[in-house]
Parts: structure tokens; C-alpha cells; sequence
């Protein structure tokens, strides 16, 4: 297993919001998160990218202990955090945020540029104006696409089509659907359709707990069984 969480608590003060959850993820899986608002699935994806830490349990990733590993380690080990707001550098060009995530990679800008594009093209376009000026969609895609410099070994996606029309919601499936396999992905996201189309696992999430996980194909394109959990 690339990634193996075993029976963590995660808490903010006195309140423990993730209380003994395991999850794994093997190479080239694309695992799903689903749960309602403040089941605790955002506070998952921040523990295992390192800003938040383990009270109790294991987090091992490439065979290593990294409870205690901060954001920044993780990022140079390999895992990438797309958050949910879509957070880019609205000051900065597109061709400028790409630059920003190449230097830590120690990947050519050129490189770089051309990851980004292979996955979006209409972004070619855009490469010298300000981040700001894009479209939610777009910088949705543009975060995926930068996520993915350096060759991570780890995604960990948070709620990518939340708020997206119709259209842009089917680029970034096609997106997802294009990278998967060649890169391990922990996706939290409440959008069945998606889910059910691209899982290979999925978690289902209630108030800091996972009280079902579906593994076969015919219980994930179960849609009913999950939407009690949403």
C-alpha cells in the first residue's frame, strides 16, 4: 500500500472530530471520501497532508511513519493538497502560478507548462493573463493540472466540482478520468455521478467516523446505498 491510516483521533481543542478512522490507498487508486457537510472529511485530507496531526493512531506513506511530518515534507515526498476554494495567486499570470509550483519540483518550467496544458488545452490561452480574471472551472482545472507537477505520488482532492456548472464539471471528470492510474488520488466529493463512475473504493463518512466502505464495483454503482450518508 502507498498510503495506510491506521485508527486515527484528529482533534481541534477538546473536540475530537476524527475518531478511529483507517483507510488505505494503493498505488494508482482513485479512492473516494463521501459524507455530508462537517463529517470531518476536509480535517482528513489536512491530516494526511500534514497541517493537522494524529492524536492517536499511524499515518504510513511509502512505507514510512509521517503522523508528525509537516505540509511542507509531504509536498516534497510526493503529495499534492487541491484545496477546496480553489485557491490560486489571483495577482500572479497563469504562466507564473505554474512557475511557482515547478520550482519546489525542481521541474522545467516548459515542462511544467506543458502538463498543464495536455490536460486543459484552452489554457495555452491564458498563460499570460492573471489567474484572478479565470473562471472558477478554470482554476479548478488549472490547480489539478499544477498538481500534478513533479510527479506526485499522491493527490488529495477536495470537492473539485462543487460549484461548477454542468459543462466544466464534465472537463474535470475528464481530467480525473484521464490522470487515473497513473497516480494514486484520495478524492473527498459529493457528486455521485462522478463518484460512481471513476471509484475504486469509497469511504463513506459520518460525524468523524466511517461507518461503511464500498469496494466492489457492483455496491459503489449502488447510488442508494451511499446517499444516505450525503
Amino acid at each position: 500500500m502507498l498510503l495506510t491510516v491506521q485508527s486515527i483521533n484528529v482533534a481541534y481543542g477538546h473536540a475530537v472530530v476524527l475518531k478511529d478512522i483507517s483507510l488505505s490507498v494503493d498505488i494508482g487508486e482513485m479512492v473516494f471520501v463521501v459524507g455530508r457537510n462537517g463529517a470531518g472529511k476536509t480535517t482528513f485530507l489536512k491530516t494526511v497532508a500534514g497541517f493537522m496531526k494524529p492524536e492517536k493512531g499511524a499515518i504510513i506513506y511509502g512505507g514510512k511513519q509521517v503522523g508528525n511530518t509537516g505540509p511542507e515534507r509531504m509536498a516534497l515526498d510526493g503529495v499534492r493538497y487541491v484545496f477546496q476554494d480553489k485557491r490560486v495567486f489571483t495577482n500572479l499570470t497563469v504562466r507564473e502560478n505554474i512557475q511557482l509550483a515547478a520550482h519546489p519540483s525542481g521541474e522545467r518550467l516548459d515542462s511544467a507548462i506543458e502538463k498543464v496544458v495536455q490536460i486543459y488545452p484552452p489554457i495555452v490561452n491564458f498563460l499570460d493573463s492573471k489567474a484572478g480574471g479565470l473562471s472558477g472551472g478554470q482554476r479548478q482545472l488549472l490547480l489539478l493540472g499544477r498538481a500534478l507537477i513533479g510527479n506526485p505520488r499522491l493527490l488529495l482532492i477536495d470537492e473539485p466540482t462543487e460549484g461548477l456548472a454542468a459543462g466544466i464539471i464534465k472537463e474535470v471528470f475528464k481530467v480525473l478520468e484521464q490522470i487515473k492510474g497513473s497516480v494514486s488520488m484520495i478524492i473527498v466529493e459529493q457528486n455521485l455521478s462522478v463518484v460512481c463512475r471513476l471509484a475504486d473504493r469509497v469511504y463513506a463518512m459520518k460525524e468523524g467516523r466511517i461507518p461503511a466502505v464500498f469496494s466492489e464495483q457492483r455496491e459503489i454503482q449502488d447510488r442508494s446505498r451511499m446517499e444516505q450518508y450525503l
